[in-house]
Order: structure tokens, then sequence, then C-alpha cells
């Protein structure tokens, strides 16, 4: 294998993405690589955003979402407004159409080079999440960590923005809560048959939401976007918020809309680190730029 797709390292609001051109191949990167990437530091992501080619008429790329423990995801807002901003740099256009396993996603670049993504329409019917079992009500679930007299966290908000979320509401600082303890815990629950993002949030207003996220396959991050748009859509039809809020996360702030068509969307950066070639394969990578750095990196996993 050669090491010979262009990749740009980029970052929504912290969260580290890999955007990998792989147009014109078809070949996809192997767990193997997505894991000895993640495993250098300097390419260490929460999630590769694979360019391919159009799969369907009327849309501008294929998108495959990979975490950093190889599974692939459905949804990566944070990952799609770097997408957004790479072709727009190379192509001149500022609205995108992408299809990803979890359906198509429209994007947009604004004024100023923040990003909107329309993230689609919220699930939140049991078996479409998915949940093991059947809840009627999926404002609140029965589930809980801790004593069962005195549960640390209980009865998450459950919802899909393509990928599954529970969003437990707590009243202090959501730094307070040992989620990087609890997070693999309520990942790998049995009432969540694909995993689950785990978010804690706390309502500051009816504008205002703070939250930290577990990410399914790729742990503590600093800005999940498909998290924050769970959050806001779970705040509001528990009447906690309004239906637009400003989402703080760790990285920063979102501004998420959930309109009256039903789709939600969220607004942010995006920002260019630097760009290098890679093996989808294998995982070796080297950095394009000039002087005596131009293989740093060469060789990882």
């Amino acid at each position: 294998m050669a090491i010979d797709v262009q990749f740009a390292k980029m970052n929504g609001l912290g969260n580290q993405i890999i955007v990998a051109d792989m147009r014109g191949r078809a070949d996809a990167f192997t767990p193997h690589a997505a894991v000895a990437i993640n495993h250098d530091p300097a390419t260490a992501f929460d999630q590769i955003m694979a360019i391919h080619d159009p799969a369907t008429d009327g849309t501008d790329a294929f998108l495959r979402i990979y975490n950093n423990d190889g599974s692939e995801a459905g949804a990566c807002g944070n990952g799609t407004r770097c997408v957004v901003q790479a072709l727009a740099a190379e192509t001149g256009k500022t609205a995108f159409t992408f299809q990803t396993i979890a359906g198509l996603l429209d994007a947009a670049e604004q004024e100023g080079g923040m990003v909107s993504v329309d993230m689609g329409r919220p699930r939140f019917r049991w078996d479409q999440i998915p949940l093991e079992e059947e809840f009627a009500d999926t404002t609140g679930i029965e589930l809980q960590i801790g004593p069962i007299d005195a549960p640390v966290l209980h009865t998450p908000s459950v919802a899909s923005m393509g990928n599954p979320h529970a969003v437990f509401w707590v009243d202090r600082d959501v730094w307070s809560y040992d989620l990087e303890r609890f997070g693999p815990l309520l990942e790998n629950h049995p009432i969540f048959p694909d995993r689950a993002n785990i978010t804690i949030a706390r309502v500051v207003d009816p504008e205002h939401i703070v939250i930290r996220t577990w990410e399914r396959g790729a742990g503590l991050t600093k800005a999940c976007g498909s998290g924050a748009c769970a959050a806001l859509v779970c705040a509001a039809r528990k009447g906690l918020t309004g239906r637009t809020a400003t989402v703080t996360v760790p990285g920063g702030d979102l501004l998420i809309e959930w309109r009256d068509d039903d789709h939600v969307i969220m607004t942010g950066p995006a920002e260019y680190e630097f760009a290098g070639l890679l093996d989808p394969a294998t995982g070796q990578w080297q950095r394009q730029v000039e002087g005596a750095n131009d293989n740093a990196g060469a060789g990882a996993g």
C-alpha cells in the first residue's frame, strides 16, 4: 500500500478531525489504520471524515465517518463543518449536500467563516434511537448510575441525531461529574443495542445549555455537534428551553436551532491545522510541509 491519500488535520471547537480525500478510490479505511492514526499524538482524532465519490445524483460526496476505535458513526456535525471548510477552499462553492449512512446532510459556509449544517430530523421513538426495550415516553427513561436511593445520574432524555444519544440533566456544574468513569459504563449499557453517546447537560436559562459528552467510540471530546443538537431538542421537548439556544461545549459555543420543519441546524466554526498524506490500510502518514519536517510522523502505526 502507498501513503497517497491527502488529508487535513482540522478541528471543530476542539473536536479533533481528520478530513481525508478518498475520491477516485474504491478502498476504505481499515479499523487498524484508524487506531494507528489515533495512536500518534500528532494525528490523534475524535473522528475521521472520509470524503468518497457521490453515490447518489444531486449529492457532492459520500462521507464515511470513523471513530478513533475504528468503528463507524452515522453523524458528526463538527466534522461536517470541517469538510465544508475544506471543500469550500478547494472548489469555491459554499453549499454542499452530503450522503452518510444516516441519510443526507445539507451544509453551507456562511460569511465570516462560520459553517451551518442541517443535521436532519431528530428521532424520538424508542425503536428508532434504538433502545433495547420499549419506552412510551423518551423525554425521560428509567436509567441511572449510582446508589438506588441516591443516584448520581438518572432519567435521561434519549434521541437519535443520526447517532443514539442519552442526555442526563443536572443542576450542578457539568465538570463536577466523573464522566470519564461513568461514560464507558453508560455507553455500553444493555439498554443501548448500538451503544450511545452520553451527555451531561445543565440548562442555564431558556437560551443557554452547557454540556459535556462521552462520545460512542471516541470517549471524552471537547465538542460533540450531534450531542449539542440532541441536548437542545430534548430540552425543548421537556419545556426547559425554546427551540433555539446556544449550547456551550468544552471547546466553545454552538448555535442550535430546531426549525419548524423539524430540521435541526447547527452553526459553528472550523479550524485548519496541517496537511499530510496517509495510507488508509495501515495508518502510516507523513506531513506535507517544507523543510526538515517533511516526514514527521512517517511510519506511525
